[in-house]
């Protein structure tokens, strides 16, 4: 029988500093070892995975949640939702579980492998399950979310998912097949070794989940006027209704670098993960994840992974003050609202700027929306002109 130990091996000393837990995991398997479980597979049980489950399965199996090994069991989901570290104490704010139903459980008793599959079929990985446990969904959505109201697209998910969670180690066999940006989707691994042959010392990492606009902008510039490089690390997952598709937000941004930003100073990736929409949690969450991509800082800006008005618009600055950051090993470069102001004349924020709110241009990504749904101009102060041309060839395309 395959063991768990038969999986390829990530580099440990490429670029950067050391990954959250001290090392960056790797469960991939080795093609021997995954030849073995195939062979074994329609012996097994199997569950398929949801779509965040599938991303999260893809971020396990490449090292981005590294120190996690798998799936959580009860210990260390109760330890989070509740402490926001694991069970061992080491720094961690999400749960990452894999949910299935009380039927779907009975079919796997005593059952020690489970395969998991993806939407489409594919045999991805195998569960080594080490306890099947009922969770307490309002609880999590109290801890997690800070609201039980179904309207928040997290607790909306956390509600339709299955009455019991599985924990246990994986092995992953293979990753799925149709993923969009495959060669922006670089592993942790991948990702340091190009900041080793950059030289890049000291790396911010930025998440985005909208198109790129100058608030953005100046937050980058910003940082790197203060660290040898950027980590451009936008999710492409698709998000809620009102975000743009992923592939629009990508041509966005790489307009932006080819136009605005020193080459040698920016790097593009893509990360894989959805958005929970956790707002301060998840901001320390996507901080984590950088650390494990080689990042020494990462940028936070006002509302950080919110949702309408769920969270307050610093929360996600405060909960870095729960932390050490010794126990976080990055540092969080935490920016005021970024606006335009016509009397300075340029980007800047409430910290530098004596004028009042009247001088202040600020657009959030669903007014960008809809003025280019109904034809209106979008301020050049607020969003570069080729990113806006981008924004608005894709609304007439129907994207």
């Amino acid at each position: 029988m395959p063991t768990h130990d038969q999986v390829s091996q990530a580099p440990q000393t490429c670029g950067g500093a050391p990954a959250h837990g001290g090392e960056l995991i790797q469960l991939l398997a080795t093609q021997q070892a995954a030849g073995e479980w195939r062979e074994k597979a329609p012996g097994l049980p199997s569950i398929t995975v949801s779509g965040q489950q599938l991303a999260d399965l893809e971020c396990l199996a490449v090292g981005a949640f590294s120190p996690l090994t798998g799936f959580m069991g009860r210990s260390d989901y109760e330890s989070v939702l509740k402490q926001m570290r694991l069970s061992s104490g080491l720094a961690w704010t999400l749960p990452v579980t894999l949910s299935i139903s009380e039927a779907e459980l009975e079919d796997l008793k005593g059952s020690n492998d489970i395969v998991l599959k993806s939407p489409a079929g594919e045999t991805l990985a195998v569960l080594h399950l080490e306890e099947a446990f009922p969770y307490d969904r309002q609880a999590e959505a109290r801890h997690v979310y800070r609201t039980e109201d179904t309207n928040h697209p997290g607790v909306a998910a956390l509600v339709a998912q299955g009455d019991y969670l599985l924990g246990g180690r994986i092995t992953v066999l293979a990753l799925p097949k149709a993923r969009p940006f495959k060669k922006l989707r670089l592993t942790p691994a991948q990702v340091r070794e190009e900041l080793a042959v950059r030289g890049w010392k000291t790396v911010a990492g930025f998440q985005t989940r909208q198109p790129i606009h100058r608030a953005h902008e100046y937050h980058t510039k910003v940082a790197l006027e203060t660290i040898d490089g950027l980590l451009l690390h936008p999710m492409v997952s698709e998000g809620k209704g009102e975000d743009f598709p992923a592939a629009v937000r990508m041509a966005a941004y790489e307009t932006l670098l080819a136009n605005f930003y020193p080459p040698s100073r920016v790097f593009l990736s893509a990360f894989p993960a959805t958005m929970r929409y956790a707002g301060p949690r998840e901001a320390v969450f996507h901080a984590i994840c950088r650390k494990n991509y080689g990042c020494s800082h990462f940028i936070v800006g006002r509302d950080h992974a919110g949702f309408a008005s769920y969270y307050g618009s610093f929360e996600a600055h405060e909960i870095f003050e729960e932390f050490t950051r010794e126990e976080l090993g990055i540092i969080p470069l935490l920016f005021d609202q970024a606006f335009w102001c016509s009397l300075c004349h340029q980007m800047t924020t409430a910290k530098t700027c004596p004028h009042s709110p009247e001088e202040r241009i600020v657009l959030s990504g669903t007014e960008v929306k809809r003025r280019l749904a109904l034809g209106e101009p979008i301020p050049k102060e607020f969003t570069r002109l080729p990113v806006t041309e981008v924004l608005r060839r894709s609304l007439e395309n129907g994207s």
